[in-house]
């Protein structure tokens, strides 16, 4: 998107409030105007482009946005994705990590390939064996107790890695915004049953009284 040079004044019932995920704390909150809502400018009499600070006082991440009526139409920092790390091994963080990455600056081939490699180092450290990604997805299922829907869509994302991969691959109509969202979630889904659960069932256990 390009702005373009020559700005409007910014009448005061039209100032704008933030209310996004922080993307240096990663918590929800609604961002504080800084400098005043004298500080924030229009452009074209449509679009509008300030600074916000997160109000996270252990954070106060600074945001520039763009944005129109009540839509943010780019900010940055980028809003990214959030992610929950509790009980990952970190190879598995680093690839859905750069994935997100990619994602929130669209970079969308490069996330969804980053999507893969995340599935290549979970096969990893669980020990699934095979010539190929293929294989060591399907090898997985043995290794690792999922729920059935959850084992099909690891082929799709493998699928998607390599439409992104590949340019001859023809399994997507396209790589874009939505099927590399939905790539991440539904990693995170698997990434969830596969180290958190069992560490929030341990946890529920824990405060059973003993006999």
């Amino acid at each position: 998107m390009i702005i373009k040079a020559n700005s409007v004044s910014l009448a005061p019932s039209a100032a704008f409030q933030a209310n996004v995920r922080c993307p240096g704390c990663g918590q929800i909150g609604t961002f504080e105007v800084l400098h005043g809502y004298s500080s924030d400018f229009g452009v074209d009499n449509s679009i509008r482009i300030g600074q916000r600070r997160c109000p996270n006082l252990s954070c106060r991440t600074v945001l520039f946005v763009v944005w129109q009526n009540t839509q943010i139409l780019r900010s940055y920092p980028p809003l990214r994705i959030d992610f929950d790390k509790t009980n990952i091994p970190q190879p598995i963080v680093s690839a859905l990590e750069q994935a997100i990455t990619c994602h929130a600056t669209e970079c969308f081939i490069a996330a969804a390939i980053m999507v893969r490699k995340t599935l290549e180092a979970l096969c990893r450290d669980r020990g699934a064996q095979g010539k190929d990604l293929k294989e060591r997805i399907r090898d997985l299922g043995t290794k690792i107790v999922l729920p059935k829907e959850l084992l099909d869509g690891l082929d799709d994302l493998r699928l998607l890695g390599n439409e992104a991969a590949h340019i001859e691959s023809r399994e997507y109509d396209q790589v874009g915004k939505e099927e590399v969202e939905i790539g991440i979630e539904f990693t995170k889904e698997v990434l969830k049953a596969t180290y958190q659960y069992s560490a929030l069932l341990n946890r529920l256990r824990g405060l059973k009284k003993t006999p």
